[in-house]
């Protein structure tokens, strides 16, 4: 499997009886798995389930889970209040006394509020398990939907990545090819510096004149470096498009990347190579944005 996002979100719906639900589940990029789960009261039951079902198909991201649950109304029915209806009936019979008003109409006394309830029937064990049942299939499709939408974000980004890992091998071979970097360039950086110090008229000892030329040579020299690179270039090119999670791998490649451009940027005795230098640092520092996302 390529490369996969942490960024996704999908939804589903489902329906069994006299029960309707809807699932959302979003992600987005974190260290490690988190989840956190939305169930409304009377499905706490599920959590234990929807924390397996995501594991298995998560290794990282800040994971959302939501569940919305409602019944259709055929669960409900109408009852009378007989404690109500007898405390408003007497109230009608003494108001009857004091007034000699007409005896109260039945329309009359079930518009009364209190009256008549409106309670909805429970489900037994068996509904209910079967309705969970059902819940978690749903959530199977909403979870298969983030995995899609992960994999597609992930194949925009390797898409990135790959041509930032090209713009990295391209500028490491401008920094090899810079004329600042030949033998005779060298050389004559190294008459520079050593005319410089003769013209102090120190007396200066030959051998140590010799050892100190070596030391300017050695530190100024991105040899080193820059093959470190071409090795980190090759093992991103395989991460971008080899299987399983590979994020982690990615960010800590990303950072022996720019510990390498550092090193050659404050080497760099020469305005080419310090302008290829931070180029390069550039396109490390978007690279590390981009695997930040990546599972």
């Amino acid at each position: 499997m390529a490369i996969q996002s942490m960024t996704g979100f999908a939804r589903s719906d489902g329906a069994l009886g006299h029960s309707t639900w809807h699932w959302e589940v979003r992600s987005v990029n974190n260290r490690g798995l988190d989840m956190r789960l939305r169930l409304p009261p009377g499905h706490e039951a599920l959590e234990a389930r929807v924390r397996d079902g995501v594991a298995k198909r998560l290794t990282r991201g800040s994971v959302t889970v939501s569940l919305s649950a409602g019944r259709q109304a055929a669960l409900a029915e109408v009852r009378l209040n007989e404690a109500a209806l007898d405390q408003v009936m007497r109230a009608a019979d003494r108001i009857r006394q004091l007034t000699g008003a007409e005896p109260p109409r039945a329309e009359g006394l079930l518009g009364l509020k209190g009256v008549l309830e409106v309670v909805e029937r429970p489900e037994d064990e068996a509904q209910i398990a079967a309705t969970h049942e059902a819940m978690l299939t749903s959530l199977e499709e909403a979870l298969d939907g983030v995995v899609k939408a992960r994999g597609a974000e992930g194949k925009r980004l390797a898409d990135v990545l790959e041509a930032q890992v090209i713009e990295i091998a391209r500028l490491i071979g401008e920094i090899e090819r810079a004329p600042a970097r030949t033998p005779e360039a060298i050389k004559a950086r190294l008459n520079e510096q050593l005319a410089r110090l003769l013209e102090t008229g120190q007396g200066l000892d030959p051998g140590r004149l010799h050892q100190e030329a070596v030391l300017i040579a050695t530190r100024t020299d991105v040899e080193e470096e820059l093959k470190r690179l071409k090795a980190h270039i090759e093992a991103a090119r395989g991460l971008v498009r080899g299987p399983g999670a590979v994020g982690r791998q990615l960010e800590f490649l990303a950072q022996e990347f720019h510990r390498e451009a550092n090193t050659i940027t404050s080497k760099a005795s020469d305005a080419e190579i310090s302008r290829l230098g931070l180029a390069l640092k550039v396109v490390i520092d978007q690279m590390r944005e981009q695997v930040q996302n990546i599972e």
